[in-house]
């Protein structure tokens, strides 16, 4: 999931804020607690979606699948805040 983000991220530029967003709305708890001190989503979750969407929790989504999910999350927070 990081390397896609970060290939998105160099790809598209401006879709970096959305990016930033979606790390920070699905970030760990204590995440600032423990090495590397980012605020990542917790592994076990991210499995549990693969697993859920693709049949394997240790697939890689498709490039293009993952910016859909970016663009559509930072749709879907804007949406919930009114």
């Amino acid at each position: 999931m990081i390397e896609s983000a970060v290939a998105l991220a160099l790809r598209k530029p401006w879709r970096i804020p959305a990016l930033l967003g979606l790390a920070w709305a699905y970030r760990a708890r204590g995440w600032y607690r423990k090495p590397p001190y980012l605020p990542l989503p917790p592994r076990e979750y991210v499995q549990w979606r693969n697993e859920t969407a693709y049949g394997n929790p240790r697939v890689t989504p498709p490039d293009d699948e993952f910016e859909r999910f970016v663009v559509w999350s930072s749709r879907m927070r804007t949406w919930m805040r009114g």
